[in-house]
């Protein structure tokens, strides 16, 4: 135990201090000019006192002294997984699909708009994964496309009246073109790069949507977008069909929802077919893929234009559900936080994807009342995950036997 304590409390005492050091300025730093330690050191003193008691819990594990009660969890935990693996798929799929189905019943209006908020970005994050999961090209700029399918529909709908149904895939169209069109330039290039001129065309996006008056409606953004409607049977005076719009959050949950399990089961039909064993030969090595035979161009602008069809479609049903859009809604920090969904959840799982989403979106609403500290926690979860689960929170079912073997 002590020789354990000699190893790492060394680390533990200058995070502290990195830590101290790191929030004076957020919480003692006033604006009108003054400057105080007492909010500091009391909130420092509490996450002290915490990690102080996880690092001894720490400490007596390494040193064996938890053997009697981590030997029976193990063993327990391995049986339980074992019992869930030998269960056929589609007993747990149903009973997800089903708790889907009945949650906005047994909720309120609160849970279901950010459960609409997770099923929106875990559309996002599947198809940012087809791009940096799948094919290992970094992008900055994949909200753009969020955003050229939003106004895709918005435009269409306030300036043309065109119905939802029309622009739905008109949306992913123009999202697929945008995609083409900067990856065909910039796909040839690699690694940081590549990311710069995604970053790049994500703010061009932005400012073209915040700059042009007479199409955007500049900053202002466009209002009046009308919601989804259906067509459905009336019986007065015979057979007559009018228009459902739907208003209800209930309503449009099904919406996402249906969008939602439709971009898993194509990501998952990419992910194990012919075009996801070339994307993933291109993403360990280029060179050698190519050298296999492999389009790596025609590949990498496929997987371009795949990923930001599902943004354009999520984006259009976003532009739907909030009657509205701006250029605030799709920034940088917006692409940014897709990305860590991504790589918190784990690059190369879909199930880890989802629950990145989940853990990003959910999570923040739970703690609304720490608002203050969220991209405090937000940055140290992301350090900690990078250092003691750099696969993600799910690991790739082959990546997993890769580390087994090696």
């Amino acid at each position: 135990m002590i020789q354990e304590f000699k190893k790492i409390w060394k680390q533990y005492a200058i995070t502290m201090l990195w830590l101290l050091g790191l929030l004076w300025p957020l919480l003692g730093i006033h604006p009108d000019g003054t400057l105080s330690f007492k909010q500091t050191v009391n909130v420092w003193s509490y996450i002290f006192a915490g990690t102080f008691i996880c690092f001894i819990f720490y400490i007596i594990n390494k040193s064996g002294n938890f053997e009697f009660f981590t030997k029976p969890v193990v063993n327990t935990s391995q049986k339980l997984g074992d019992i869930v693996q030998a269960m056929p798929s589609w007993i747990w799929k149903s009973a997800l699909l089903i708790g889907a189905i009945i949650y906005p019943i047994l909720t309120g209006r609160y849970p279901t708009d950010v459960v609409i908020n997770v099923l929106l970005y875990i559309c996002l994050g599947l198809g940012l994964y087809v791009v940096v999961g799948l094919a290992g090209m970094l992008d900055l700029g994949h909200i753009a496309f969020y955003g050229v399918g939003a106004y895709t529909y918005a435009i269409l709908n306030v300036q043309y009246g065109i119905g939802f149904w029309v622009c739905f895939p008109l949306a992913g169209l123009t999202a697929c073109i945008a995609g083409c069109i900067v990856g065909y330039p910039t796909l040839r290039m690699r690694g940081d790069y590549l990311a710069i001129v995604t970053l790049g065309f994500g703010e061009i996006v932005r400012i073209i949507l915040n700059n042009w008056m007479s199409l955007t409606n500049g900053p202002n953004g466009i209002l009046g977008v009308k919601t989804i409607g259906i067509l459905r049977p009336v019986m007065e005076n015979g057979l007559t069909f009018e228009i459902f719009w739907v208003k209800k959050l209930e309503y449009f949950y099904y919406f996402a929802l249906a969008l939602a399990i439709l971009t898993i089961i194509a990501v998952t039909r990419i992910n194990f077919s012919r075009i996801g064993r070339a994307l993933e030969a291109i993403r360990e090595d280029e060179t050698a893929a190519e050298l296999m035979g492999v389009n790596t161009f025609y590949y990498k602008l496929l997987a371009y234009a795949m990923g930001a069809v599902f943004a354009g479609f999520a984006g259009a049903l976003f532009a739907a559900r909030m009657k509205f859009v701006s250029p605030e809604s799709f920034t940088f920090l917006e692409s940014v936080m897709v990305l860590s969904m991504v790589v918190l959840g784990g690059m190369s799982s879909i199930p880890g994807i989802i629950l990145g989403v989940i853990a990003l979106i959910v999570l923040p609403e739970v703690f609304r009342e720490l608002e203050s500290y969220r991209m405090l926690v937000f940055g140290l979860t992301m350090i900690i995950m990078m250092l003691f689960r750099p696969s993600g929170l799910i690991a790739a079912k082959r990546k997993k036997m890769m580390e087994t073997k090696s």
